[in-house]
């Protein structure tokens, strides 16, 4: 494909279909000439995969492949030269463990002769090999998934690394990836051996398992969530669906993953690459963070409105906004400025929150705080406004109309408030960062001015017009609402503690 090699299936496959030719091996010209007759597949429980071959004059070979501690279990010779010679194990292992400790996987390759007449392969053939060689394969990590592994860590989400590798070829690729500490590695026959209560501590304190099963899975799933965390497991076999159905969101890969295994998850990665998962995790903070900022937004807006017609009903005042002229604020506002709020882009600082805990109400006692506080400023903003007006022998109508205005205004000055929840907005990106929400507030503007000004409006509303003195009153009335909301994050911030109390505690994801 534009003289560029390309690996379809199994990557392992494609590295030792590459390392042929380089041997002065033709793969086809090799399978014709013995051409496969049987094959046990590999599985993680048995860490190796058998062949049965057949040549033209009628001979049988049963070739092997797998894990070297697995495949010299089943040996006892080895090949030197054109010579068959007793097998030196510690030789191997020490060469497996020199490879596994480069970062690479490492395959041992075997064969032995069998029967002629033999045209089925059960394990009762596996045994009395002889070693033909070790494989060292390079499987270096993606730069965006070591990348996506320093996002994790700064968002606090703990990276674990769960692989059916060599321990210190796993150990190597952790270090690589920035995963664990280089050092400490738990291998799947510790897992087997370990009771529940010592595998909760393992997944606390250590990063990197190595020569795991599927069930090894299933039990670290399960000890993860023993200790409280969250767990987001990965997989693409048939036997890995019993862990992607545990895990609290199970992760399925799209283009080598089985059917069985996207059945089995709440989420499948069309690209198999761990980035794509990160940048789902930002995803779903922003928007998270957008719904908290628009029910931020439409709450304080709406109570305003309550609260000016329930202090109009207790001091006996004539009401300062009509029913309709209601109906006006909510339609304009609602399809513009609470709308504008969903399209926030992410905030720079989204990444390097702690996740929430689940069970965290989405109206936290922070933000029910800040409601009633911007409720109070619309009220006290509003309906002093109104008074003013009516004091001063403005009509019913000019006093309504100054009311709406204000109410309208205070809203589109709060819609830049709440940008950001927690950190000031007076800055270029915090004022001007989203489009959309100054085009809502300039629409909103227009929307006025016509509710203000156009006859048809002022009939249907009973609406008056207002002069130059009216509309900086507004303004300068309105925009308080900003620099007290920007002067309660910066005291907020100021006693810190205080302000993280009146939220849950958050927790460690996993």
């Amino acid at each position: 494909d534009n003289e560029q090699w390309t690996i379809h299936g199994d990557p392992t496959e494609g590295a030792l279909l590459t390392l042929g030719p380089k041997l002065g091996l033709d793969a086809e010209h090799e399978a014709d000439d013995l051409p496969r007759t049987d094959a046990i597949p590999f599985e993680s429980e048995h860490r190796f995969m058998a062949t049965l071959h057949h040549d033209h004059e009628g001979n049988a070979y049963i070739f092997l492949k797998g894990a070297p501690e697995r495949v010299l279990e089943l040996c006892h010779r080895q090949r030197r030269g054109d010579e068959t010679v007793e097998l030196d194990e510690d030789f191997w292992r020490d060469a497996a463990g020199e490879l596994a400790g480069n970062g690479r996987r490492v395959l041992a390759l075997a064969w032995r002769e069998a029967d002629s007449d033999r045209h089925d392969l059960t394990f009762d053939d596996i045994s009395d090999f002889t070693l033909l060689g070790l494989v060292g394969i390079t499987d270096p990590p993606r730069p965006e998934a070591i990348e996506a592994v320093k996002r994790c860590r700064t968002a606090g989400i703990a990276v674990k690394m769960i692989t059916g590798d060599h321990a210190r070829t796993a150990l190597a690729i952790g270090r690589d990836m920035g995963i664990g500490d280089g050092e400490r590695v738990v291998t799947g026959g510790e897992i087997e051996d370990a009771d529940d209560q010592r595998l909760a501590q393992w997944v606390r304190e250590v990063d990197v398992f190595a020569r795991t099963s599927p069930e090894h899975k299933l039990r670290l799933v399960r000890a993860l969530q023993s200790n409280g965390g969250i767990s987001a497991m990965t997989g693409d076999g048939v036997n890995d669906a019993p862990a992607l159905k545990r895990a609290d969101v199970g992760v399925a890969m799209g283009i080598k993953g089985t059917e069985v295994s996207k059945e089995a998850s709440e989420m499948v990665l069309t690209d198999d690459n761990f980035a794509s998962i990160v940048d789902a995790v930002e995803e779903g903070r922003t928007v998270y963070d957008n719904i908290r900022k628009a029910i931020t937004f439409i709450l304080p807006t709406n109570g305003g409105e309550a609260f000016v017609l329930l202090t109009a009903i207790a001091l006996g005042r004539v009401m300062p906004i009509t029913p309709v002229q209601i109906l006006w604020i909510n339609m304009i506002t609602a399809v513009t400025l609470a709308l504008s709020l969903a399209f926030e882009p992410p905030e720079k600082d989204i990444m390097m929150r702690p996740p929430r805990p689940p069970k965290e109400p989405i109206l936290s006692l922070f933000l029910g705080w800040r409601i009633l506080y911007v409720s109070l400023i619309l009220l006290a903003g509003t309906f002093g406004l109104y008074i003013y007006e009516r004091e001063s022998g403005a009509d019913i109508e000019v006093a309504r109309t100054v009311a709406v205005n204000t109410l309208v205004m205070f809203e589109a000055f709060y819609l830049l408030n709440c940008r950001y929840l927690h950190r000031n907005v007076v800055s270029r990106e915090g004022l001007l960062g989203n489009r959309l929400a100054l085009y809502a507030i300039g629409l909103v503007v227009v929307f006025q001015l016509l509710f203000t000004y156009a006859p048809p409006l002022q009939l249907l509303f009973s609406t008056a017009p207002l002069d130059g003195a009216a509309w900086l009153r507004v303004v300068l009335i309105a925009s308080t609402v900003f620099f007290l909301v920007e002067l309660e994050k910066v005291l907020f911030k100021g006693l810190n503690r205080e302000a993280r109390g009146l939220e849950p505690r958050r927790e460690e994801e996993a």
